[in-house]
């Protein structure tokens, strides 16, 4: 399991540098060695441990981008508890859903201020402790440590049961509240060894990790897949592009994940031409969809081409495009080692031919078992058969390469036609005074549905809707091109910047309706 390959690693090579957190780039890296790694592991469960955390106690992290996290993370998986990373970002009502729905026995916080921390321990009793760490956490949780310095590894032993949950990962919960799907220790190390061998993971990797810790794409596919392969996690506590691409090469590094987003601000970066990443052997896109301008701006600049692939909280990494071979554009490749991908009509449930649009389908034990405390959603989640519905809708290439085409409650039916958002958006941003864009389904008595288009036009460019509904006209059936355009300064994102329709449709669906011209 992975924990076991973590332990061996740290005790067989006690010298190799695990992490090197960098807060100040002015100031030298805080470098902690896989032997040190685990003497801090093993200092925080004996903490966990005095505090009364047992097997499947669900200790919850709301810590900034740091060691603590890390260390409390690892740990509470080795005392065989449930890690649950919380969004520094989540208000203390969300707070309340997410300490209450888990029953959590303790709270780690470095972001709320006293008077939450005490509104929250009356109203979530289930918490028995709610630790803040409000000075600088690092120093704080050192000083929380303080009385185990001889933690002993022979006392506590690893978790035998694979099938175990240990981790506990929140959906977004675009329909309804957010679920927290149980991902076991089987489910990580399949994921891990998947990625390993088709990202081909070596120990002298040298990994830039700019994303968040509390989310799959930074937690697992990026500290834990550095990790499990014995490289260098180079941590940057926050992203600032210049920054970002300074230490890509002068570390240098050879491994780098990050978000259309990411990859969009380094690109334009001041003074980007001047960077060359010809070195890196491993650049991936991922949480949203890489539009193709980017995916070949990447290249011109860089001198590497990004490498898509398609995961979620309830399954890891599920398609990539390869290491070795066509990285295709608009493509999230092939299915990984030991994961198994199927396309169904989403309504009978039938195996679809390559071509057709359906329901994206996985199986393995890479798959979460389920949601916490829901066994009716879970069951609704997986097929008689054992696989797991997505949700999201695409079709498989006759060679093997499968394609997204949106989220199934993001298609929109209109007039009896099927609109897939994510065709249309690629359509508007090849617009020149288009950004980025967004497609939705608004309610409409005649069509059932109206496409509406949610535009961002780039700094200092100009259009006006019925300039970018002709440009839609032209390169798109009629049922396909959006009947309004709303212009936007910015469009909402979570924090892995993964556009939040639902937000979208509240914001814009009542304005559709109720105006009935072409909006401004």
């Amino acid at each position: 399991m992975f924990l076991e390959t973590l332990r061996s690693l740290c005790l067989s090579r006690p010298e190799q540098i695990a992490i090197e957190r960098i807060d100040d780039p002015t100031e030298p890296p805080q470098v902690v060695r896989y032997g040190e790694l685990e003497a801090m592991v093993l200092r925080t469960m004996a903490m966990l441990r005095q505090k009364g955390v047992q097997p499947g106690d669900r200790v919850a992290i709301q810590l900034g981008k740091g060691l603590p996290f890390i260390y409390l993370h690892l740990a509470a998986m080795r005392l065989g508890a449930i890690s649950l990373p919380l969004n520094t970002a989540y208000t203390p009502s969300e707070l309340l859903y997410f300490l209450q729905d888990a029953e959590a026995r303790l709270f780690f916080t470095d972001v709320l201020p006293q008077s939450a921390m005490q509104e929250l321990s009356m109203r979530a009793p289930c918490v028995q402790e709610i630790i803040g760490l409000e000075e600088e956490a690092q120093s704080a949780f050192e000083r929380l440590l303080a009385p185990f310095a001889d933690a002993d590894a022979a006392a506590i032993p690893l978790p035998d049961d694979p099938d175990a949950t240990c981790l506990m990962i929140y959906t977004s919960g675009t329909t309804g509240r957010p679920k927290g799907a149980e991902l076991t220790h089987r489910n990580l190390t399949a994921n891990l060894n998947s990625l390993h061998e088709a990202w081909e993971w070596r120990s002298d990797d040298v990994l830039l990790h700019v994303l968040p810790l509390f989310h799959v794409h930074g937690l697992i596919v990026a500290l834990h897949g550095a990790l499990n392969a014995g490289a260098t996690t180079v941590l940057l506590t926050r992203f600032e592009p210049r920054q970002t691409l300074e230490l890509l090469m002068q570390r240098p590094c050879t491994v780098f994940m990050g978000v259309p987003t990411i990859h969009r601000r380094l690109v334009e970066a001041p003074g980007a031409e001047r960077y060359s990443l010809r070195h890196m052997r491993l650049v991936t896109s991922g949480s949203d969809r890489l539009p193709e301008e980017l995916f070949h701006r990447f290249e011109e600049q860089f001198g590497v081409q990004l490498l898509e692939r398609y995961g979620m909280s309830e399954a890891g990494m599920i398609l990539s495009n390869p290491l070795h071979g066509e990285r295709r554009v608009g493509s999230v490749g092939l299915p990984l080692p030991g994961v198994e991908v199927r396309i169904v009509d989403p309504e009978s449930g039938a195996l679809l031919p390559d071509g057709q649009v359906g329901e994206v389908q996985v199986r393995g034990d890479n798959v979460s078992k389920g949601y916490w405390r829901q066994p009716e959603k879970t069951a609704a989640a997986f097929t008689p058969d054992g696989w797991l519905r997505t949700g999201d809708l695409g079709l498989r290439q006759p060679d093997g390469y499968f394609m997204l085409k949106g989220r199934s409650k993001d298609l929109i039916i209109s007039g009896g036609y099927n609109v897939y958002p994510s065709e249309v958006e690629l359509v508007l941003n090849e617009h020149p005074a288009v950004e980025a864009s967004a497609v939705i389904g608004c309610p409409d008595a005649e069509w059932g549905e109206q496409v509406t288009a949610v535009v961002v036009l780039r700094t200092g460019a100009k259009a006006s809707p019925e300039e970018v509904v002709q440009f839609c006209r032209e390169r798109l059936a009629p049922y396909k091109t959006p009947k309004r355009v709303f212009f936007t300064t910015d469009l909402p994102r979570n924090a892995l910047g993964k556009v939040q329709k639902s937000a979208l449709r509240n914001a814009y669906c009542q304005r559709s309706t109720e105006r009935p011209s072409h909006l401004p």
